[in-house]
């Protein structure tokens, strides 16, 4: 009982500590000194035992420097499982590793920033789960290098209700505003195409798929390659330090019998809401680029 009560008033005290704090897209969680592939091992082992799955990995735009891990627990699932619909995005989050400037960085998708992005005005109804993964997150920090803990990704941030109905600027698209691929004759048969086209390689390769227990609804993250694809845009986009390697994979949502993305100019702007007006000129065609290759697995 006692234990429980701590953890509660833990978690009490870090819900009140997010009211009108600026969220920032991501977490450097720690620093190690040892090489790429040696982190990358022990990054695997301690999200497991900080009660994590791992749905997939890889390498993020054919780049040696980066590595990608893309998890869930129990809470994510659980919080998913409570609101359905497009907060099927939230079932995964994403762990980047990056050596940069001669150390590894290990960083990792903001739950809190997510989660106000893709619950809206139902966070609240999930936020004690978010901030259990957060906390098991930095949990799975400890042991891999020189703790940082430090958010970034944005200058200033945003607010958990500025995040709630995000948007790049004026006439941009919103969290909802997804883009419908395909609508099938049922969801079994949504499953049995995507699968079947992504088993066939090409410019689109799985990360990993995960359905939601008791839901129709199944994530696929899906690495994008050639001249559209990842070795294209991330040069472009992600110029600053730390880099933002957490940002893929790209998603598809199958959601009953209706494959969606989320836009691009919605999710590109979220992951880099620092991001100018030239540089989002010089990726003009990348949201319909993405389009076309998701598009690709659904028809």
């Amino acid at each position: 009982m006692r234990r429980f009560l701590i953890v509660a008033l833990v978690l009490t005290i870090g819900s009140q500590l997010l009211i009108g704090q600026e969220l920032k897209p991501y977490t450097m969680g720690a620093q190690s000194t040892e090489g790429l592939d040696v982190v990358r091992e022990k990054t695997s082992q301690a999200l497991v035992a900080a009660g994590f799955t791992v749905l997939g990995e890889y390498q993020p735009a054919m780049d040696e420097t980066r590595w990608v891990y893309v998890v869930n627990s129990n809470e994510l699932v659980e919080a998913v499982q409570e609101v359905g619909g497009l907060a099927g995005f939230a079932t995964a989050l994403r762990v980047g590793l990056t050596f940069e400037n001669g150390v590894v960085n290990i960083s990792y998708t903001n739950p809190i920033y997510l989660g106000n992005a893709y619950f809206q005005k139902r966070y609240s109804d999930v936020e004690d789960k978010f901030l259990k993964v957060q906390e098991k997150l930095k949990q799975a920090m400890t042991g891999l290098g020189t703790v940082q803990d430090q958010p970034f990704g944005a200058e200033k941030g945003l607010t958990p209700k500025a995040l709630s109905h995000y948007h790049y600027m004026f006439g941009m698209e919103y969290f909802e505003d997804v883009v419908e691929l395909t609508t099938f004759s049922k969801y079994s048969v949504g499953k049995s195409i995507i699968e079947s086209k992504l088993s066939k390689g090409g410019d689109t390769k799985l990360v990993y798929a995960y359905e939601v227990p008791g839901k129709d609804l199944k994530l696929y993250g899906i690495a994008l390659s050639g001249e559209t694809g990842e070795e294209h845009f991330m040069p472009i986009i992600d110029i600053g330090t730390p880099k933002h390697t957490a940002f893929l994979p790209y998603e598809i949502l199958l959601m009953g019998n209706t494959a969606v993305m989320m836009h691009g100019r919605f999710r590109i702007a979220l992951s880099f809401p620092d991001l100018t007006m030239g540089t989002f000129s010089k990726i003009m065609s990348t949201p319909g680029d993405i389009e076309d290759l998701m598009r690709s697995v659904t028809e």
